[in-house]
């Protein structure tokens, strides 16, 4: 689209008017011809040409929230509050987000004398460990057990795993873990508490224990084709 700019000489301009017109010169009667045809565009491509239309101005903050740091207000500064604040002035801020081994359930310790977990609260704690299922009893109303099961290369990987596992749970204090190599390749492991007549917090906190055992090397090779 081609702008084509017109000027009138000044002797040319209207003298009809009651008030004084100075001639403006030819580069400001240029930027406000310019600057009009520019509003006028915008209108057209807002589908309004007739100036009824409406800009809507939308801050970033309102799009990012309240980020960053901020300038202190005079109330602040009169308080003298930088000099109540205890730090250095070298000191390097990180913000660290917690990984998956720190909220993890494996570092809580044992608890002693457990109480059996019910159907809603074992059901919930499943979501704390990797890869087990919760397993009920004959009526399906009381959580009887936890169980995992890992696929294995062969019975040489499903025996280090075993070996892998007991070694992690070395010196806990909790009833034996039920390790069992099942052929040609998988390994499964249960956990109960037989004295609570079920399941306790502390068999989530050895379920999560025994998922940090390192498994990649013995499990079978996933085939990517390209």
């Amino acid at each position: 689209m081609a702008l084509t700019l017109s000027f009138a000489p000044p002797a040319a301009a209207a003298t009809t008017s009651s008030s004084t017109s100075f001639p403006r010169p030819a580069a400001a009667a240029a930027t406000a011809t310019a600057t009009a045809w520019s509003v006028r565009s915008r209108r057209r491509r807002n589908g309004n040409s007739c100036g009824r239309g409406r800009m809507r101005v939308v801050a970033m903050a309102d799009l990012l929230g309240d980020l960053g740091a901020r300038d202190p207000f005079p109330a602040e500064i009169e308080s003298n509050f930088a000099e109540k604040v205890l730090g250095n002035v070298d000191t390097l801020h990180r913000i660290l987000i917690p990984t998956l081994s720190v909220l993890s359930i494996a570092r809580l310790p044992l608890q002693p004398d457990a109480a059996p977990v019910g159907l809603d609260d074992a059901r919930k704690l499943l979501h704390k460990v990797v890869g087990w299922r919760l397993v009920l009893d004959e009526n399906e109303e009381k959580p009887e057990r936890l169980q995992c099961i890992w696929k294995v290369r062969d019975e040489a990987c499903g025996q280090e795993l075993i070996a892998r596992i007991n070694a992690a749970l070395d010196g806990a204090d909790h009833p034996p873990v039920v390790l069992l190599f099942e052929a040609p390749n998988q390994v499964r492991a249960e956990l109960s508490t037989p004295s609570a007549g079920g399941l306790t917090v502390n068999d989530y906190i050895v379920a999560a224990r025994i998922d940090q055992v390192k498994t990649l090397d013995l499990i079978p090779k996933k085939r990517v084709w390209a």
